[in-house]
């Protein structure tokens, strides 16, 4: 069994100590650390079986029973920790993003260099069964060439003005996680992307320097074209759709409900909304992302999502920053690294 010590104990890093724990099988949580960890933070992780809580992170990387760390902390930390872990020879699982700023990723690949240690970065999406579903389609060619990806993204609600003005912009902060996906469902790289984007769920967030509505363009290495729509706020629950046609065909995925059953009266049809937010859409997600990681690190085989994975989401999100401050298509190749 794999050893795991977690760095920071918010919201992530308790979805995946209780992930590990309950779901995990190829690994343990032997430790968990937060600068901020209080009295009930530390019964909470006791209760779960975690025997080592602190609140200095480097207890865990100075720890000789623990192979790995999942880095969980807030995003202006992930490169200096992942730097530190991989100095210490511990295997690292971040969470996405590696960082905001492209020279702190480029110090971190220079660092994993030559070392043999395994680094995955938290792109769950990948392994949600119905986009697992649609990457199969891709892959094994049953709609041919691929043509045209959607991808549908909306958040129940607005973040805070508070997480707004420290998130990196809707697209390092929210579409990220559709940049990544759009080049797992294709299977190619981006190459142009162009944005158009508006404030229109709180004209507070454009105060902040931000947008909330997006639809973005993009043109594919495989000569594909995709387009990602963004809202920070649909009425009716989390909306999560994707869609690939093809020179044979075409494969969607539509939302996730409570159930599929759906009531026929003289009053109309309905059904139910879509799971709240990402952690009821996503949950078993997370729970096999890392026991994949696990799997990679006890048969020494690639992880499924690398450090290069984890790069290029940021760097088309550099290029969508670019397209919606300049109003004009952004080549990658014009973003420096």
């Amino acid at each position: 069994m794999l050893n795991i010590g977690i760095i920071g104990a918010g919201r992530i890093g308790k979805v995946h100590a209780e992930s590990i724990t309950y779901h995990v099988k190829e690994a343990g949580v032997l430790a968990i650390a937060d600068p901020f960890m209080n009295a009930e933070t530390e019964k909470w992780a006791k209760d779960l079986g975690i025997k080592k809580v602190s609140k200095d992170y480097r207890s865990i990387l100075q720890d000789p029973e623990i192979q790995a760390v999942l880095i969980c902390s807030s995003t202006n930390t992930h490169a200096d920790i992942a730097i530190e872990a991989i100095k210490a020879g511990k295997h690292v699982f971040c969470e996405k993003p590696i960082s905001q700023d492209l020279a702190k990723i480029k110090e971190v690949m220079e660092a994993l260099k030559g070392t043999g240690l395994k680094f995955q970065v938290g792109f769950n999406r990948r392994f949600d069964h119905n986009f697992e579903a649609v990457r199969e389609a891709v892959k094994t060619g049953k709609i041919g060439d691929v043509h045209v990806v959607k991808i549908t993204s909306r958040d129940p609600d607005a973040p805070s003005l508070d997480y707004v003005k420290v998130s990196g912009g809707i697209f390092l902060d929210m579409t990220i996680h559709d940049f990544d996906m759009t080049r797992y469902l294709s299977g190619s790289d981006v190459e142009e992307v162009y944005v158009n984007g508006a404030c229109l769920v709180n004209p507070a967030i454009a105060e902040c320097g931000d947008i909330d509505t997006a639809i973005i363009t993009m043109k594919l290495a495989n000569g594909a074209l995709a387009v990602i729509d963004n809202s920070r706020k649909a009425a009716y629950g989390y909306d999560q759709r994707a869609e690939v046609f093809g020179s044979k065909g075409q494969v969607a995925v539509t939302n996730d409900a409570p159930s599929t059953a759906v009531i026929s009266t003289e009053n109309g049809v309905t059904g139910e909304k879509p799971l709240y937010f990402f952690l009821e859409r996503y949950m078993a997600s997370f729970s096999k992302e890392v026991s994949l990681f696990a799997q990679a690190v006890i048969n020494n085989t690639p992880v499924p999502v690398d450090i290069n994975d984890g790069l290029q989401p940021v760097l088309i999100a550099k290029a969508a920053a670019k397209s919606m401050k300049e109003g004009r298509p952004v080549k990658l190749s014009e973003i420096e690294f």
